[in-house]
């Protein structure tokens, strides 16, 4: 006898733990590749690892300041935008019922359901408001409301993770010389943003090791454009 499955019980990793983990990768990855990118031009245009670490710690500040604002305000926007939908799909199914009806029908009918069946699943979900009103705004609308619940939520996430992704490309600078430190930085960010990409397709869906390499070269091409204009800028003024 074949055994039935909980949906209940099952074990499901909670919505916000990935959305966190998101932020998180969002946040380290941009702090890294920013920061990364300032150090190394700087370092390409002197031998002062001081020089090195002022300019890396003002960037530092500034990209987490930066990137938690951009969190949040982006975050507010999506849910007023989703709170706004909301609002009129709750107008429209008191001021016309018959065609939010009519939409939720649609909406099974192009999942294979007839007859019967359909006429039970839209008896069984317009019964319901608070039911009607979820699925009309996942299935017409694609919109769900876990992603924009907590806009703080979201700035602090991934303003301390900026924070931590670009105190990584510093980290040898406190230890190494500039020059020691260029070819350490460049190994350590490389395995970083391996790391990073390959969690980040880990929790989403594709080759997790593509991830792990397309995010490693994106990051470091744009970390290295920045050291190849420190380097032409340094070579122009002579230092």
């Amino acid at each position: 006898m074949q055994a039935v499955i909980n949906p209940a019980k099952e074990p499901h990793a909670k919505s916000s733990v990935g959305l966190d983990l998101r932020d998180m990768i969002l946040g380290g990855q941009d702090g890294l590749v920013n920061v990364l990118g300032v150090i190394l031009a700087v370092a390409s245009a002197t031998n002062s690892t001081k020089i090195v670490l002022i300019s890396g710690l003002a960037a530092t500040f500034a990209e987490s300041i930066s990137m938690a604002a951009v969190g949040y305000t982006s975050s507010k926007a999506a849910k007023s935008f989703y709170e706004s939908e909301q609002e009129r799909e709750k107008r429209e199914m008191k001021d016309v019922p018959q065609i939010e009806r009519q939409e939720i029908r649609d909406i099974y009918y192009q999942k294979g359901f007839r007859g019967k069946v359909l006429d039970s699943i839209v008896r069984h979900i317009t019964s319901n408001n608070k039911l009607w009103l979820k699925t009309m705004m996942e299935e017409e609308l694609k919109l769900n409301k876990g992603e924009w619940e907590k806009p703080w939520r979201n700035a602090l996430v991934i303003g301390i993770a900026a924070v931590i992704g670009s105190i990584i490309p510093l980290f040898p600078f406190f230890f190494l010389s500039v020059k020691a430190g260029i070819i350490t930085v460049i190994i350590l960010s490389a395995i970083v943003l391996f790391i990073s990409g390959y969690l980040k397709t880990k929790i989403t869906i594709g080759n997790p090791v593509k991830g792990g390499l397309e995010m490693a070269a994106i990051g470091m091409f744009a970390a290295l454009a920045g050291y190849g204009i420190g380097a032409i800028m340094g070579a122009a003024f002579g230092a």
